[in-house]
């Protein structure tokens, strides 16, 4: 009996999605470039469907990629060759919410605006808030240990996870805790990418809504003065909220996108909030405007629906930009934010290099880079300098010192940049990991975690004398 099969006949039949047109929605996720239809998609409403689909799947060597809104932008939600999705959807429920411990119990399908939403009432909110929080899901959050534009001040998704409970490959149901001694696997879970469990349950912290926010927008003549602002604010002993940038190109679809009173005039622009108690928020305020002082423009939010508006073209920039192209392709790097000012040079003449726009918008507190490169996937030449920029972008960011990644995970997308990021021992160490938590490597194999012939084939040693190759992805 196939696969397919012995699913059909264990399981509801409304769960279980065959057949090329109706798998097609599930495809791939918000790296688009990467497309896979799978066997089935099972949709499950009970952990025992998943366990029995992770039994069935196990007995037919079948790859189980876990899905939860399909935002994701690295390909760790993409479908393999002859695999079964598992989407957690159906698991939308908050199951608790206790306002003295400040901590709420969903499951992995709730949106993540929808805790800040159901917990407003007792003036208390979920900090880590990706651009797509209206959309993606808490599981996928874990997955990909997502950030936001307030992960500067709150943390990421793992500094706001109490617990997690999961299943491992075989079906059996496993909770880690913050409070666990020994080997921290609720951390390694965090940013794991479906590799090692799937997520069924999760305790997020609670934050306190802040007594003031304000929001302060200034705009320079250079993305130099503007990088460096974003240095001078930490040095001025400031820890914003959010420190966002973005580069011109951004302001103006942003502004022509949101209509926000972006100014038109400015090569970069910066967003500064402060929150906390009224007194912390008017010093930290007054810092912050006198490090400013020489922006072309400045501009404080005076109200809260000013606030909102100012950050609404922020996180408005990515659908914002990709108005402006049949394709784009975000990236994802992290450097040492004294950096900053050198990258966008660099990304500057790299894109003059592919003849290929790009915008900037990105975490600037934290370093964390977005690039948004513009192409045109029916052109095959346009795609394969859009994967090959795309790789000097990191590159760089590993030569600076950062990492391939920031909050996006690695997916498909890096395999072989993480191949140049760390040494063979250091990738055999995460294989063991993954064979001990999945020996059977049925859980969303081949993402994540190049193999090691990958990479020795790459020349990874030349990764220290300037040779170091970076070869476009190829489609798997």
């Amino acid at each position: 009996m196939s696969v397919i099969d012995e699913l059909i006949q264990n399981l509801p039949k409304d769960i279980v999605l065959t057949g090329d047109e109706i798998t097609r929605p599930y495809e791939s996720d918000g790296l688009t470039v990467f497309r896979q239809k799978p066997l089935a998609v099972i949709l499950p409403t009970e952990i025992s469907q998943i366990q029995q689909v992770l039994r069935i799947c196990k007995n037919h060597n079948t790859p189980v990629v876990t899905r939860g809104a399909g935002t994701g932008l690295s390909g760790g939600a993409t479908p393999l060759k002859d695999s079964v999705v598992l989407g957690m959807s159906k698991f939308n429920k908050i199951k608790s919410i206790d306002p003295k411990k400040k901590v709420a119990v969903v499951e992995p399908g709730v949106r993540n605006a929808a805790i800040s939403e159901a917990t407003k009432q007792y003036g208390l909110y979920y900090a880590p808030d990706p651009s797509s929080q209206i959309a993606c899901t808490i599981g996928g959050n874990v997955a990909e240990n997502s950030g936001g534009i307030h992960c500067l001040k709150y943390g990421l998704t793992v500094h706001n996870v109490e617990s997690v409970k999961f299943l491992t490959y075989d079906g059996e149901l496993l909770e880690c805790s913050k409070n666990d001694k020994g080997l921290g696997l609720l951390a390694l879970l965090n940013g794991s990418e479906g590799l090692l469990g799937i997520v069924t349950e999760v305790c997020v912290k609670l934050t306190p809504i802040p007594e003031e926010a304000k929001v302060v927008m200034a705009s320079f003549d250079s993305v130099e003065e503007c990088a460096n602002a974003v240095v001078d604010i930490i040095n001025a002993g400031v820890i914003p909220a959010g420190l966002e940038m973005m580069d011109k190109f951004a302001i103006d679809a942003a502004e022509a996108f949101a209509k926000v009173g972006y100014p038109l005039d400015s090569e970069a622009l910066l967003l500064c909030e402060v929150d906390g108690n009224k007194n912390d928020v008017e010093e930290e305020l007054s810092t912050v405007q006198n490090v400013l002082k020489n922006a072309k423009h400045m501009r404080v939010s005076n109200s809260e629906s000013e606030r909102l508006n100012l950050w609404k073209g922020r996180k408005s920039a990515f659908p914002a930009v990709g108005r402006l192209a049949p394709d784009y392709y975000c990236m994802d790097g992290t450097i040492p934010r004294r950096n900053l000012a050198q990258i966008l040079i660099n990304i500057s003449e790299l894109s003059k290099q592919y003849k290929l726009r790009v915008a900037n918008v990105f975490h600037a507190g934290d370093g964390n880079l977005h690039p948004l490169i513009l192409f045109d996937a029916n052109k095959p030449d346009e795609l394969k300098r859009t994967k090959a920029f795309g790789a000097d972008i990191l590159k760089m960011c590993f030569e600076m010192g950062g990492s391939v990644t920031g909050e996006h995970g690695v997916g498909l997308e890096k395999l072989d940049s993480v191949c140049h990021q760390y040494s063979h021992d250091e990738l055999e160490v995460f294989h063991q990991i993954k064979s001990a938590l999945d020996p059977v490597k049925i859980l969303n194999p081949g993402k994540a975690i190049p193999e090691l012939h990958r990479c020795a084939e790459l020349g990874t040693m030349h990764v220290h004398n300037g040779k170091l190759p970076f070869p476009e992805l190829e489609r798997f």
